[in-house]
């Protein structure tokens, strides 16, 4: 993965997890997978999409792995399920069974990876010859509201702060993109979407507080600022969302799957 700062499951959790576990159920229903199928995923984090699979796919089993270790312990805390095998995998490794699994997903991962494509190549290698490798990313650079509201105030305030927008570094977060990563690594016509959720927020304390403290670029970016920089970036950003709670954003993320057979 890239070194960006996602080690903390309980502040994850708290700053994208209540997020990710609404797209998760969403994305499970559009990949429209048959009950008893064995399905990999890779990335599993705080069990967002784990648990949407076991609760809503009837699958036959599911390996879910990752390379934190502290998102792997608190899936086996949190997550019980007597199809469902945690494991934590080193960076670049995918496991594989005999035959393939019936699906391999990722969400919101993809573009963590530092090669996003070879990766998925690891993916359809790990596939049986009928299934079909599936990933989420979110529309950081448009569709992701939240997150854009907040980089363009900080960019505003302070011009270094643009090459952080994950807008900007993740290129593969748009669906032509996507598309053709999916294409490169021997999945031909894809089938790319989208895919939006509600995020909304009681007040203006609950958008702001996971930046103080979660994990990933933007609270690490906020962990940085001085004091009086944080304080006009706060106040940028009440401006900005205005006086009225609750505050009404939105999500968008785009998933693609394609099948191993096609190729």
């Amino acid at each position: 993965m890239t070194s960006d700062p996602w080690q903390d499951a309980s502040s994850y959790d708290r700053f994208m997890g209540r997020w990710s576990r609404t797209l998760a159920r969403k994305l499970v229903e559009w990949l429209e997978v048959r009950p008893s199928a064995s399905w990999l995923e890779i990335g599993c984090g705080t069990g967002s999409l784990t648990s949407a699979i076991c609760e809503l796919a009837s699958p036959k089993s599911v390996l879910a792995c990752d390379v934190t270790p502290d998102y792997v312990d608190y899936c086996r805390e949190h997550l019980h399920d007597p199809a469902l095998t945690v494991r934590r995998v080193a960076a670049g490794q995918i496991p594989k069974t005999e035959g393939g699994f019936s699906v391999v997903v990722s969400s919101l991962v993809l573009n963590f990876l530092p090669d996003p494509v070879q990766a998925l190549v690891q993916m359809r290698d790990a596939t049986s010859p009928e299934g079909c490798v599936a990933a989420a990313v979110w529309d950081y650079a448009e569709g992701m509201e939240f997150l854009r509201l907040f980089w363009d105030a900080a960019a505003g305030l302070d011009p270094s702060a643009s090459k952080l927008h994950e807008g900007h570094r993740f290129p593969i977060c748009r669906p032509d993109a996507l598309r053709r990563a999916f294409e490169a690594a021997g999945l031909p016509s894809p089938r790319v979407d989208s895919i939006t959720i509600a995020t909304d927020f009681e007040s203006f304390d609950d958008f702001w507080a996971p930046f103080i403290d979660g994990p990933g670029p933007a609270p690490a970016y906020v962990a940085g600022l001085s004091d009086p920089a944080r304080r006009r970036l706060t106040e940028r950003l009440r401006e900005v969302l205005g006086p009225g709670t609750p505050i009404h954003l939105g999500a968008r993320a785009w998933v693609a799957k394609g099948l191993r057979g096609s190729a």
